[in-house]
């Protein structure tokens, strides 16, 4: 039996699409230990998994990114607050490893000090990447604008020039970084993009459609495909689900604060003459600060896993969690992007036209009732988008590479043999 040691950034959606991979690695007789935000320990434990709590310093510095005003602002802070987290993570990381001894070492790739604490480790590791990867290749367009794909040499002239000029706005934040790396006697990274990617295994949870063809890939990257899961999807429906006869409209928003309520009162106004039962998830809101109309259920919280079976269409922000969970179960997607990564997700979910996207700057009741309409006819895309995700494997795939990857541990990283002694 082989030791894995997850170490997980703060965020349910950064945990619950490793819970398979987790079991799946379980099956096969391994163990594995997860570092994870307070919040999540016990759902780990309940899971069978050893869980310890990441440092309360990590979880203290909270996602700011809805204070942004433009797309490149929100990523721009996003990039500030992975920099602040990353000063804590590395003696965070370098206590996981001393007191699990594990065999390989798989991190969240938004947490850059513990990926420079694994690099200097000596042990084999891997980079987790539970959202779109920002890779940065040409034959795509630049990541987090939710741009289309070049068409001839206007896109492509318009795709260099965001390159050249985006990049160095990001890189002034990797001082602190490289300082890091330094210390621990790691070489330098030119580009921000580059932290994501510099294991020697990088396991992207998605697939195509949602992730452009690449023909110029990092040979470390594999798409393994998403994994959906979550607290209740063994379980029956509640009785008031149950007895919703109608097909259902699953409305919400990110379970981090987006400043994205806007979008749930929108869709209870627009869907409220509409042949559909709503349900509703408020997350980080409270749910008594909505009007809701008569075909409307408004809650903080409901398992998703069980509106999907019922479900015609969802309407969300864009988050990539509750994205691929709706298209594995073949249902469409209204986006409405907020900040962060859910730009590119929207574009991503309408190229493979499975949903449709309405920008928050353009949200209406109006708009959204005819996006919502588009997207409920678009089932058997969303079936077919399905079908594609899960042929990439999902968490068998991961565990297969993770092991791949413990195989060839001495090669990865010379030294590693005798870590554990």
């Amino acid at each position: 039996m082989s030791r894995f040691l997850f170490y997980t950034a703060p965020g349910s959606g950064h945990v619950y699409p490793l819970i398979p991979t987790l079991h799946e690695l379980q099956r096969r007789g391994h163990e594995a230990v997860v570092c994870a935000e307070e919040p999540m320990l016990e759902t780990l434990r309940q899971q069978g998994f050893m869980a310890l709590p990441i440092s309360p310093e990590i979880e203290r510095r909270e996602d700011d990114t809805w204070k942004a005003r433009t797309p490149i602002g929100a990523l721009r802070r996003s990039v500030a607050m992975y920099v602040d987290r990353a000063r804590h993570e590395v003696t965070d990381m370098q206590a996981a490893i001393a007191e699990v001894r594990p065999d390989v070492v798989a991190l969240d790739n938004n947490c850059w000090g513990a990926a420079a604490a694994a690099a200097a480790s000596g042990l084999p590791w891997a980079q987790l990447a539970t959202f779109l990867l920002p890779l940065t290749t040409r034959d795509a367009p630049p990541f987090g604008l939710g741009l289309k794909p070049a068409a001839g040499w206007p896109g492509r002239l318009r795709d260099e020039v965001l390159r050249q000029g985006a990049v160095p706005l990001f890189d002034i934040a990797l001082p602190p970084v490289n300082r890091l790396r330094r210390g621990l006697g790691l070489p330098k990274v030119k580009h921000v993009p580059d932290l994501y990617m510099t294991a020697p295994l990088v396991l992207s949870y998605t697939a195509e459609p949602l992730e452009y063809p690449r023909t110029e890939l990092p040979p470390s990257v594999r798409f393994v495909g998403p994994s959906s899961w979550d607290t209740a999807q063994e379980e029956d429906e509640p009785a008031w689900l149950a007895a919703i006869e109608r097909p259902v409209v699953l409305v919400t928003v990110s379970t981090v604060f987006q400043d994205d309520a806007k979008l749930i009162q929108t869709a209870l106004d627009a869907l409220a003459d509409e042949p559909y039962d709503v349900v509703v998830t408020t997350a980080s809101v409270d749910p008594r600060s909505f009007r809701a109309p008569a075909n409307a259920h408004v809650l903080r919280f409901v398992p998703h896993s069980l509106v999907l079976r019922k479900a015609a269409a969802v309407v969300c922000h864009g988050g990539m969690g509750i994205t691929q969970k709706s298209l594995l179960a073949g249902v469409p997607v209204c986006i409405v992007p907020f900040g962060r990564d859910q730009l590119e997700v929207a574009r991503r979910v309408e190229l493979a036209g499975a949903g449709t996207r309405l920008l928050a700057g353009r949200l209406n009741a109006g708009r959204l009732r005819e996006a919502v309409r588009e997207a409920v006819v678009k089932k058997p895309e969303a079936e077919r988008v399905a079908a594609r995700l899960l042929g990439a494997g999902g968490a068998e795939a991961a565990a297969t590479e993770l092991e791949k990857l413990l195989a060839s541990g001495a090669a990865v990283n010379p030294g590693a043999a005798g870590r554990r002694q």
